[in-house]
């Protein structure tokens, strides 16, 4: 089954896909990272009601309720699906749960014998374990309001395989750089499974409603080295390279398929590569990155997306005005998102964020 990436009721005229399509816009349109979450009581209130995290995560009723909370409230241009990275590694048939106040714990995939226990890519039983993802894609696509972009997402293959190898996540990924440097073609294969898997999981995603898909390398500042005498640079064949190909299949199948990446941490030169290895339509800027900097080395019809530092967003006040306008100064002419340069934090007050809304559209 194909489709065609933004089609459907008002689609033209969703501010976020003209930018995606090089369209520079003033005000930039905005979503912010995380936007569904903690920070929010509604949110807080579902959350209770759900139980488990992960079933919160499964349930297209609570998903979809907590996806369009901070639309109803904040009227922000995108909505983005309400799920986590890891229900991936969930339905290759790792143990995945949450635990609370400290995250996502996995059994670890240490060597060889995990991981020829995970299900192999192709097995209709991935996707019939992530089928309730797809029923939320629907159900916010009928809910929406016309001109809201719906973003569905993934994990980088990377990233997810940092998560699936350590059992949890750690400051330095020391437990999947370790496996890169003794067992390098296990690295390999684990992350060609989740390209499968990931294209797999974002054509369904776009075949359910979503209009653009948001590939999230969150762990590009920690790839580990490539062995010596192994090909390729870390970030060409751990994270562009297996990203590049998920592109290209997503596109085989969804023409003209609108895809953000967001490699954070991979500095300013990992930013400026992006585009042209991966074949984005846009990149997403970390908090680390001068946003001016970048742009001078992108071409202008290269989407960029971010870069507001979380923490300038709980300080709110004069910085916080200061930030925006920066944002705005610095991409003025070129199409761009505004947003985060990481997810929004807990303790973020809701008032700063109705003012980082009203600096922007005022």
């Amino acid at each position: 089954m194909g489709g065609t990436a933004g089609a459907g009721r008002g689609a033209a005229e969703r501010p976020i896909l003209r930018v995606l399509n090089g369209e520079a816009l003033s005000p930039p349109p905005a979503w912010m990272m995380r936007q569904a979450g903690r920070y929010l009581p509604e949110y807080r209130s579902v959350r209770a009601e759900a139980g488990s995290f992960l079933d919160l995560c499964y349930n297209p009723d609570f998903a979809t309720e907590v996806t369009l909370q901070p639309i109803r409230r904040f009227a922000f241009e995108a909505a983005i699906l309400f799920s986590d990275i890891l229900v991936v590694p969930h339905a290759l048939g790792q143990d995945v749960r949450f635990v609370e106040g400290e995250g996502p714990r996995l059994d670890p995939m240490a060597g060889r014998a995990e991981f020829e226990a995970l299900v192999e890519a192709g097995d209709p039983r991935i996707m019939g374990h992530l089928n309730p993802v797809f029923e939320t894609v629907g159900r916010l696509r009928a809910e929406l309001p016309s001109e809201t972009t719906l973003l569905g997402f993934c994990g980088a293959p990377w990233t997810v395989a940092s998560y699936m190898i350590g059992g949890r996540g750690t400051p330095d990924l020391a437990p999947a750089r370790a496996l890169a440097a003794r067992d390098p073609a296990l690295l390999d294969a684990l992350i060609d499974r989740l390209v499968a898997v990931s294209t797999e999981y974002l054509v369904r995603q776009f075949e359910a409603g979503a209009d653009a898909v948001q590939i999230f390398e969150s762990h590009a500042g920690s790839l580990p080295d490539v062995p010596a005498g192994e090909p390729g640079d870390a970030l060409t064949r751990w994270s562009f390279g297996p990203i590049a190909r998920m592109v290209s299949g997503i596109r085989a199948r969804v023409p003209g398929a609108r895809i953000i990446v967001f490699a954070r941490g991979s500095g300013l030169d990992g930013h400026a590569r992006v585009a042209e290895e991966t074949g984005a339509d846009a990149v997403g800027v970390d908090w680390a990155v001068d946003l001016k900097a970048l742009r001078a080395r992108l071409p202008a019809s290269v989407v960029t997306q971010g870069n507001l530092h979380p923490e300038t967003l709980i300080a709110g006040g004069a910085a916080l005005d200061a930030a925006v306008d920066a944002i705005r100064e610095a991409t003025d002419g070129t199409p761009h998102i505004f947003n985060l340069g990481h997810g929004i934090t807990p303790q973020t007050p809701i008032a700063h964020v109705e003012r980082m809304l009203a600096r922007l559209r005022g």
